[in-house]
């Protein structure tokens, strides 16, 4: 395949570049106290901000941001607004039971529709369409872990999930060599920087003090300690997602994963009446290196998935360029899905960084003692797990029992990563052995590569 180069790569991402970037907000002007503050300026903290400002107007919060208001994974990301539980249903049903989790899954589904509700009333133009996530297989493995997975999904409450033949799957989507699909309605595509920048704009409304460039390199007790001075107060949420390795004594904590992007130019009209696509679904498949992909609001192309999924010693890139390898990669899997691309430019390549704890579980909680509260570890799922976390948070603060706070993964703990150069060996053959599998699938194999089932159950995914 030729070499596409992009018009543009990193620079944050496609969706600030459409978007523009905001005008920088001042940094923290000195040591001061405040009731609550947030270090994270991405969907975890403006959604906290934004509930508990709603629910006590009376509060002094601070948020603090490294660069500005959404320049995280909250302004990269793939747009997937959408139900799942990071890491998996089954994890919390020794401990916690058939009905709670049920209870969990009601409750993302219920987040989905928060989300589009707050974007709404709050005149925030984020090109949303709940057009359902759609799951395609294109070889005899990835087709039985479709029906397996869908046949599990409908095994549990609130999940409504539809299997779909070769040829349902392709009236929908038609993705060259489709063999069937899986669908479900709680998913709404998504132009994410629109959504972060407008949250940006709402906290600020309501009275929340937002302070940019204003690194954190310290979370303690009641305090959060920037180069400009000291931020005292009784509450303190670290809402720093893939960048939460860099705070003192947390280098452990979450480990950066990579994700990449590429978006095309805008297609012309021929070219959708071959492809379909007409409802707006969010597009995955069941490769073990999946792919993830939305038909953006100006009929582009936005498709992604994993590149250089780590980097030794959890360095994290600062604006998102991306390697020539990763973007021939991406636009390869393009073209194998949608021939008709094949003339299309790429128009811009980026790359995020999201949080990955040890078992692959998001986690929101408070420790009372200390006033530190967190929320992440989303593993890419953060688009509507950040609001459920904002919500959540907002009742431990305010320390009110409630449906949310009752939730399985409220306080859930977890072991650190290993030490370097353990986690960049295990990671870095962890994705080459599920991109081997995915290789020897596609080119023959009837069977799951046993080698994807034993990265499963190292990696922890496989539970």
């Amino acid at each position: 395949m030729t070499r596409v180069t992009p018009r543009r790569n990193g620079d944050v991402s496609f969706w600030w570049n459409q978007l523009g970037q905001p005008v920088p907000r001042p940094a923290l002007p000195g040591s001061t106290r405040a009731d609550v503050v947030i270090v994270g300026a991405g969907y975890t903290g403006l959604w906290t901000a934004y509930y508990l400002k709603k629910a006590a107007p009376q509060l002094r919060i601070v948020v603090l941001e490294a660069r500005f208001a959404g320049f995280g994974a909250s302004g990269r990301n793939g747009g997937w607004l959408t139900n799942s539980i990071t890491g998996g249903r089954d994890q919390y049903l020794k401990k916690h039971g058939r009905p709670a989790v049920e209870n969990f899954q009601a409750a993302m589904n219920d987040t989905v529709d928060e989300v589009i509700r707050v974007a709404a009333a709050e005149g925030i133009d984020a090109g949303i369409v709940k057009g359902g996530e759609f799951t395609i297989a294109y070889d005899a493995p990835q087709q039985r872990r479709l029906e397996n997975a869908a046949r599990a999904e409908q095994s549990w409450e609130h999940t409504d999930v539809e299997l779909l033949s070769r040829a349902q799957a392709q009236n929908r989507i038609n993705v060259t060599g489709t063999t069937g699909g899986m669908w479900h309605p709680h998913c709404a595509r998504i132009n994410p920087a629109a959504l972060v920048a407008g949250l940006a704009r709402a906290v600020e409304a309501l009275g929340v003090e937002l302070y940019e460039n204003t690194l954190v390199s310290e979370i303690a007790a009641n305090r959060a300690v920037t180069e400009y001075g000291t931020v005292d107060a009784a509450f303190v949420v670290r809402a720093t997602e893939g960048f939460t390795a860099a705070l003192k004594g947390l280098h452990r904590t979450w480990l950066p994963m990579n994700s990449s992007l590429i978006a095309t130019e805008p297609l012309d009209a021929s070219i959708w009446e071959k492809i379909g696509w007409s409802g707006r679904e969010t597009l995955g498949d069941m490769a073990h290196a999946y792919m993830y992909a939305q038909r953006t609001c100006d009929d582009r192309i936005a498709i992604g998935g994993r590149g250089v999924p780590y980097r030794f010693g959890s360095k994290t890139d600062a604006d998102g360029e991306t390697p020539q390898t990763t973007i021939d990669a991406l636009r390869e899997i393009l073209v194998r899905f949608f021939p008709a691309t094949k003339d299309a430019n790429i128009d811009h390549a980026w790359s995020g960084v999201l949080g990955v704890p040890r078992d692959w579980a998001a986690t929101v909680g408070l420790d009372p003692q200390t006033g530190l509260a967190w929320a992440g570890g989303y593993v890419g799922t953060g688009v509507a797990t950040t609001n459920l976390a904002g919500r959540t948070l907002t009742d431990l603060i305010l320390g009110r029992d409630s449906a949310l706070t009752g939730l399985p993964w409220v306080n859930h703990r977890v072991r650190p990563w290993e030490p370097e150069p353990l986690r960049w060996l295990a990671v870095t053959a962890l994705y080459r052995a599920y991109s081997f599998a995915d290789r020897t699938e596609l080119t023959g194999r009837h069977t799951t590569s046993p080698l994807a089932r034993v990265a499963d159950v190292v990696s922890g995914r496989g539970h």
